[in-house]
């Protein structure tokens, strides 16, 4: 769903008596326009064209939201609204979000600023919209019923306040919190500091982890769900659906992770140490910085670590949970390692000739195998590159680190050209002796119970 230029004007009388409502101000005296996008691919970062100088972020399969400055305030728009989201190539979501896409667009701004956010809602219920860790008058905080009235359907509310501080912070419902960001409904808020030299970076991306349980052939989550999720996205999307970290060697990067999940994500990075530079309390003081090379996320927290591209290559980056790197999968798969279907496969393939035992030897074997799928999911494990299947799906991306790519190019630059003698290889000399022990005459064998022996009652036993 989009918003037109149309809409904006007819909704405009009933904006200006909601601004009045809200903040008593009369300096609005027009509601900008709400861009809207339904890409599902990162937008190129939006530079600041007047103020003060800072390195914009980049948003994974996102974008920034556009801004007009009227006199000393900075306005944005945010359109509550019903959206559509391809979490991947196959798969259709319906969510709730803003501006046409869940999550909303990323907002940045800098330390100091006035802001203006008009929130029109769009939705069958009322919202509002928390500005999560953010400085600012309480009744501008966005719990509904305790800090402002609740924003009915077709209502646009504004928020005025002073951006008090820098730092990476979200903005999610306080109304009909579990079923609203159940549906998608949340986006990353990115203050700059007001000294361009403080905190630079030469590459900063930012994306929100969230969580939905869609069953196969169903497009809407269901909301009631508290633990048994089976879509683990990063800015509600999944591998290999997700875009890659397009890195030139040599930069300064900054990586800032939301989660509005039900779970911690310890979000594992290879290649790389890196260190923790910020939370959501704020910077973190360089004498207290630490180094990881994976970061747990807390629920409702967010983490940004910094790190120097100097290592090329394509780096795994993931939440390092392993069913959390896998879509659609159900809760209720039975483990048949080591069992022999073979019997039962070819009894099955009388009624079902198109039957296919799996598992048998694990998983792997459905990271390479396209079959037929029931509508609108994915395989629980998928995605390629230059060596074969990579059985991966959920939180799972690629940190692309190049050389020679200029300083705004993020475009995918394919696989990594590994230098000759560096990818590990098969042996094929002589291969090592055994060194397993015999098995011993007492033990099953394959398809035999197990037999149990008592204790002899030795040792005080009886």
């Amino acid at each position: 769903m989009s918003l037109s230029r149309r809409d904006l004007v007819g909704a405009s009388g009933l904006a200006l008596l909601s601004a009045a409502a809200v903040s008593g101000r009369v300096q609005a005296q027009s509601i900008p326009e709400a861009p809207t996008t339904t890409t599902n691919t990162m937008q190129p970062p939006l530079y600041p064209k007047s103020g003060p100088d800072y390195q914009p972020v980049v948003t994974l399969n996102g974008w920034t939201l556009p801004w007009r400055q009227n006199g000393d305030w900075k306005e944005f728009h945010l359109v509550a609204e019903p959206v559509e989201r391809e979490m991947a190539p196959g798969m259709i979501a319906r969510l709730w979000g803003y501006n046409g896409q869940s999550p909303g667009p990323t907002i940045e701004a800098v330390e100091g600023d006035k802001v203006r956010i008009f929130v029109t809602n769009r939705l069958p219920e009322h919202t509002t919209i928390h500005w999560h860790g953010q400085l600012l008058p309480c009744g501008m905080d966005g719990v509904g019923g305790l800090n402002q009235p609740h924003i009915k359907p077709g209502q646009t509310f504004v928020y005025e306040y002073q951006l008090m501080k820098s730092g990476t912070f979200m903005y999610h419902p306080h109304a009909d919190e579990m079923v609203q960001m159940a549906m998608g409904m949340m986006g990353f808020f990115v203050v700059h500091p007001r000294d361009p030299k403080l905190h630079r970076v030469d590459r900063d991306f930012v994306f929100l982890l969230a969580s939905y349980d869609i069953d196969p052939g169903n497009y809407v989550p269901k909301v009631a769900e508290m633990t048994a999720f089976n879509m683990w996205t990063w800015n509600s999307r999944v591998f290999p659906g997700i875009d890659p970290l397009v890195i030139a060697k040599g930069d300064r990067v900054r990586v800032r992770v939301g989660n509005l999940t039900m779970t911690n994500h310890p979000i594992h990075m290879h290649g790389y140490d890196f260190e923790v530079t910020c939370t959501d309390g704020g910077w973190v003081r360089p004498e207290a910085r630490w180094p990881e090379v994976t970061i747990d996320i807390p629920v409702g927290a967010m983490r940004a670590y910094e790190f120097d591209a100097i290592y090329p290559g394509d780096w795994a980056i993931h939440c390092h949970k392993s069913h959390h790197t896998m879509n659609a999968m159900g809760h209720d798969i039975r483990t048949f390692i080591g069992v022999n279907k073979r019997q039962f496969s070819q009894q099955m393939k009388r009624l079902v000739p198109e039957y296919m035992a799996m598992g048998s030897a694990g998983m792997a074997d459905m990271g390479e195998m396209e079959m037929p799928l029931p509508d609108n999911t994915l395989p629980m494990m998928t995605g390629f590159s230059q060596f074969g299947a990579v059985e991966m799906g959920g939180m799972f991306s690629v940190v692309k680190v190049r050389e020679g790519l200029a300083s705004g190019d993020y475009k995918d630059p394919g696989h990594y050209q590994n230098p000759p003698g560096t990818v590990a290889w098969e042996w094929k000399g002589p291969k090592p002796a055994t060194t397993r022990p015999p098995v011993p005459k007492t033990a099953a064998k394959p398809g035999e119970a197990m037999k149990v022996v008592k204790p002899s009652g030795h040792g005080g036993h009886k």
